[in-house]
């Protein structure tokens, strides 16, 4: 996948060609936030968040596209509601990126993928996906 680094949410919006959709619920406090292209006409916004605290997620992902994005060889998806659900232990990475969960869905033409890394509860990714305008 071609991931070239963006300067910022306009340059996002424009290689979408379109406004990209993000999360207006709040999110915990980032580090530093990555905006890259995800292939043509897709884009990742990436919050590396600060997992200082014992118990504390290190990432969430915010892929918008034309296309499905691509797969990463999670389990096969489970229903939660609208979101197709895939989760996996990660047991490679650091402790604050395990595990992943992903909720992945359609919306206003757009293909949407979230995914959590750290200790997630799958209710907090719902809030923040069902935030997503």
């Amino acid at each position: 996948m071609e991931r070239e680094p963006l300067d910022g949410i306009a340059a996002a919006d424009r290689h979408l060609g379109r406004r990209v959709p993000l999360p207006t619920a709040a999110l915990p406090l980032a580090r530093w936030v990555e905006v890259v292209t995800a292939g043509p006409g897709a884009v990742q916004v990436e919050w590396n968040l600060d997992a200082s605290r014992p118990g504390s997620p290190g990432r969430v992902t915010l892929y918008a596209g034309h296309r499905a994005p691509p797969d990463r060889g999670l389990p096969a998806p489970t229903a939660a509601g609208r979101f197709a659900y895939r989760e996996a232990p990660l047991e490679q990475a650091e402790a604050e990126l395990r595990p992943v969960q992903e909720l992945a869905w359609e919306h206003d033409g757009l293909y949407l993928r979230l995914t959590g890394q750290g200790p997630w509860q799958l209710d907090e990714l719902v809030t923040l996906a069902d935030s997503i305008a």
